[in-house]
């Protein structure tokens, strides 16, 4: 067998209440600190590898080297992902329900959920301009909800609507939160699967019919390759992964708006759009702000990787946060800079604000699509259909919070339409 040098290690005994404190600083913290895009540490009694940087991240998506099976704690599924979802899976099993997931995404979708997302932004003004003060994050949440079941085939109403933004919300927003946080979060999912379940079992009954090419209707329709159905539970579970990271793009829609206020040169350009410079402006907020912190896996099987030795079940951790601010990848990381992306060559690995590795076999987010057209959408809206005062309030986000989110969830005031 080959020789291997040591990884360097982060000392003490467990770190798990480091990481619970430090949040998304916690690994860059320490691959700063020890000199290293890798290290050794102990998190919940285990040992466990951390990595960041491109060649950190090919690795950590080669699914021959790598399991996903037991890397999400049962905690987290029974809060975000729900319990063993697609983010559980591996092999076959995983590549047959990312299909699934794909084949939602074609471009008439999107071209449906980009009309979709400005009329429900619309919707809003007629209340927006009678109130004084609104707070944006919960606007967005509520939005994004409306957004993502009109869009996948599900029944919402104006009046449920809040309360189910409000619980799809709590799922991302208590995942890695401990005591009567998480408790609010397991309670959110519950309430959601049950509602969600009772969805698709109207649907197999014939008493709902979404359209074929909703998301409603190929979870429920969807045959797993020994031939069989979801059961009702696990169609839900994986339905529900279509409405909540749609929900959740209303963080990313609040710190886009927190650019927009910060960055007003930015904003500008956003209204002119010149070289799609939206697009731009949306994939920088995605690289630049803090959304996922990091993800995890477990090894497959022993092998070598620069001298390094990883043996079969460890946990290895990918930090996603601070790949997307290496400095070995992006020049200036710490600044704002939408140019950037200016002809930019993707790579799957070096830029991976919803994890990272090929849409198709690999683990990244099927729902990055998604999430790009309804943050252009979104940020086009306030930059270019409203005016607004933001208010002297306290902008500032916490990276040992996760999620993170500014502080005040960005009040506005005054809200008029642009022609006004």
């Amino acid at each position: 067998m080959a020789s291997t040098r040591p990884i360097p290690a982060d000392p003490g005994l467990d770190h798990t209440l480091a990481l619970l404190s430090e949040g998304y600083e916690f690994v860059p913290g320490r691959r700063q600190q020890l000199n290293s895009d890798i290290f050794q540490t102990r998190l919940l009694g285990q040992k466990a590898i951390c990595l960041a940087g491109e060649e950190a991240a090919a690795l950590f998506y080669d699914e021959e080297l790598f399991t996903r099976k037991g890397a999400a704690p049962k905690r987290v599924q029974k809060t975000l992902f729900g319990e063993n979802a697609i983010q559980t899976l591996d092999g076959e099993e995983h590549k047959h329900r990312k299909r699934m997931f794909l084949s939602m995404m074609t471009p008439n979708r999107l071209d449906d959920l980009a009309v979709i997302t400005r009329e429900e932004w619309r919707k809003k003004l007629g209340e927006w301009t009678a109130r004084e003060e609104l707070m944006l994050f919960r606007e967005a949440e509520d939005i994004m909800c409306r957004i993502a079941c009109r869009w996948a085939g599900v029944p919402l109403t104006d009046e449920e609507a809040p309360h189910r933004a409000a619980d799809l919300g709590a799922m991302v927003d208590t995942f890695a939160s401990v005591g009567e946080k998480y408790r609010i979060g397991k309670e959110a999912r519950s309430r959601t699967e049950e509602w969600i379940e009772g969805v698709i079992r109207k649907i197999r009954k014939g008493e709902l019919a979404p359209p074929a090419h909703s998301a409603a209707y190929i979870i429920a329709s969807h045959r797993e390759l020994d031939g069989n159905r979801l059961d009702d539970r696990m169609a839900a579970i994986e339905l529900i992964n279509i409405l909540r990271p749609i929900v959740a793009v209303g963080r990313f829609v609040t710190f886009g708006a927190l650019a927009l206020h910060d960055y007003p040169e930015a904003k500008e350009k956003v209204r002119e759009d010149k070289d799609n410079y939206t697009q731009m402006f949306v994939q920088e907020v995605r690289r630049f702000y803090p959304f996922g912190p990091f993800v995890g896996a477990r090894v497959r099987k022993d092998f070598i990787w620069k001298g390094y030795s990883f043996e079969t079940g460890t946990l290895v951790i990918l930090d996603i946060y601070g790949t997307n601010r290496h400095p070995d990848l992006w020049e200036e990381p710490n600044q704002f800079k939408p140019e950037r992306f200016k002809g930019w060559e993707e790579s799957p690995f070096s830029f991976i604000p919803q994890g990272g590795g090929d849409y198709y076999l690999g683990h990244r987010c099927a729902g990055e699509w998604v999430t790009v057209m309804i943050m252009k959408e979104s940020l086009a809206f306030l930059a270019n259909e409203i005016t607004y005062e933001v208010p002297v309030q306290n902008l500032n986000y916490d990276l040992g919070r996760i999620p993170a989110i500014p502080k005040s969830r960005f009040i506005m005031r005054n809200v008029k339409r642009l022609s006004e």
